[in-house]
């Protein structure tokens, strides 16, 4: 299905006089007026996500219509302005293209704007955030199971010894592996893989924590979980392919 321009959701120089279709670079560089922290990789992330569906030359090439930039410049926006999840944004200008009307949450201002510059440093509070005893519960583990994991790094606790809710799926992961004969100290290498995956991201998206303008910083968040999970899903083809090579 082609897109179509999208209505209501605001304007940007993405729709120019100029009808011819567009390269993803030059796609790039319209964006780029509004949205400076936008790259090639996050064009091709919201591509496949379903966000836009870009014409294909013979040879392959990507070529992008007024429309499908206009649609690029609306999803962005709404990640800015309104902090939405892809899929909600996606439900959003599906609707619209259907004719429909759409009512957005109000726009929301970033933390150090509401509440003054803060320090970088700052441990921000969290409600994703659980107690042992309610990690031992979710997970079905004892004790000792969880002492083990925490010696190897597996889980690791916070300086008032709660725990991020991501621990539960860690450690449902690692008891499920467990029942495979994978003990702790094999899954350190994949613990340290993880770590340097981190390092990467965190690469990329420092410049945009360190940018002057308030919304490109509290962009990077967006943009590192973005990372992370095109990183999950290249770590899982690698992992499929080098299986079916020793595997035939």
């Amino acid at each position: 299905m082609r897109h179509t321009p999208t209505g209501g959701a605001g304007s940007s120089g993405a729709a120019s006089s100029d009808r011819k279709p567009m390269s993803i670079g030059t796609v790039l560089n319209v964006l780029r007026e509004e949205f400076p922290e936008v790259t090639i990789s996050k064009i091709r992330f919201l591509e496949a996500e379903g966000l836009v569906e870009p014409q294909r030359t013979p040879s392959g090439y990507r070529k992008f219509t007024a429309a499908d930039v206009e649609r690029l410049a609306s999803v962005l926006r709404m990640q800015r302005d309104h902090y939405l999840p892809l899929k909600v944004i996606k439900e959003h200008l599906d609707a619209l293209e259907r004719g429909e009307q759409v009512q957005l949450p109000a726009p929301t201002a970033p933390r150090d704007l509401v509440e003054g510059v803060s320090d970088p440093d700052e441990e921000r509070p969290t409600a994703a955030r659980i107690g042992r005893a309610e990690l031992l519960a979710a997970t079905e583990v004892d004790e000792a199971a969880l002492a083990d994991w925490e010696s190897y790094g597996l889980i690791v606790p916070h300086e008032d010894g709660g725990y991020d809710i991501e621990a539960v799926t860690v450690a449902k992961l690692v008891a499920d592996l467990g029942r495979f004969g994978l003990e702790p100290r094999h899954l350190r290498a994949v613990k340290a893989a993880a770590e340097r995956e981190a390092g990467l991201v965190e690469q990329v998206v420092a410049p945009l924590r360190r940018h002057r303008n308030p919304q490109t910083r509290a962009h990077a968040e967006a943009t590192a979980r973005e990372l992370a999970t095109l990183s999950a899903r290249l770590h899982a083809a690698l992992l499929q392919s080098a299986l079916r090579i020793r595997l035939p």
